[in-house]
């Protein structure tokens, strides 16, 4: 039953991180009601159950039939994932019900800095808190602050010394904000580890993009879901290559 609810909890913040991601960029409002973009005709409650109601409409509006883009069930799955996979690590506690929508933000700003190439401050200082603040005791929030401002700093004397040999920003300021979570997340040595991976992991992009400029914000996303849900194989895994 609990880890039935993480997940109906995961998909809501999920279906909602949608919407992060198509109005924020354009300076929408919030609040507004969801409508289709082609007939704008406001979606009915049925119509916004996350998977489900793709599932029924068949991928369609209800009413002009016009395709519905798989960038929401694909952004709702994910997000379910994400709530089973810290679920399994920290189990039904209030730790998880913080923690899954910092990832799910992660995965928002993800998409946007993908899309538009652009950083929102409000989701990037809303994950940045959420990672502070998470373990809700006054010496961790301490050191998770500590351990954020190491790391923007740390990314924020990187980015000037690397604009200035090679003549132009090679890092925005929104991929500071995210060194910052994870220096508070993770720790000097394994957020260390997880910026390390992050780099290997967008290798691969970089040489099929060519001369394409790509985001590194996904990739930071990645290498800090990856070692936080395997601190403990990564502790284990650096100890043996330095012989520890």
């Amino acid at each position: 039953m609990e880890i039935l609810v993480v997940i109906l909890y995961a998909l809501s913040i999920g279906s909602f991180s949608n919407v992060l991601i198509l109005r924020i960029p354009k300076g929408e409002s919030l609040l507004t009601s969801s409508a289709c973009p082609v007939c704008k005709t406001k979606l009915k409650i049925w119509h916004n159950i996350p998977l489900l109601s793709y599932i029924l409409l068949r991928g369609k509006c209800g009413e002009c039939k016009t395709a519905i883009s798989k960038q929401y069930p694909i952004i709702e799955l994910i997000s379910a994932v994400i709530g089973f996979l810290i679920y399994l690590k920290f189990g039904y506690t209030f730790q998880t019900l913080l923690l899954i929508p910092l990832f799910i933000v992660l995965l928002a700003l993800s998409m946007i800095d993908f899309r538009y190439r652009a950083v929102p401050d409000s989701l990037n200082l809303t994950a940045l808190t959420i990672a502070i603040l998470y373990p809700l005791t006054f010496t961790e929030i301490a050191q998770n602050f500590e351990n954020a401002l190491i790391f923007a700093g740390a990314f924020s004397l990187l980015r000037f010394y690397t604009s200035f040999f090679i003549g132009r920003e090679a890092m925005g300021e929104g991929d500071i904000m995210i060194a910052g979570t994870i220096g508070a997340i993770l720790g000097v040595y394994l957020g260390t580890v997880a910026i390390f991976l992050s780099a290997l992991l967008s290798l691969p992009a970089h040489l099929f993009a060519k001369d394409r400029e790509l985001p590194f914000i996904p990739f930071l996303a990645m290498g800090l879901f990856i070692v936080f849900l395997f601190e403990k194989e990564t502790i284990q895994l650096m100890n043996s290559l330095y012989g520890y």
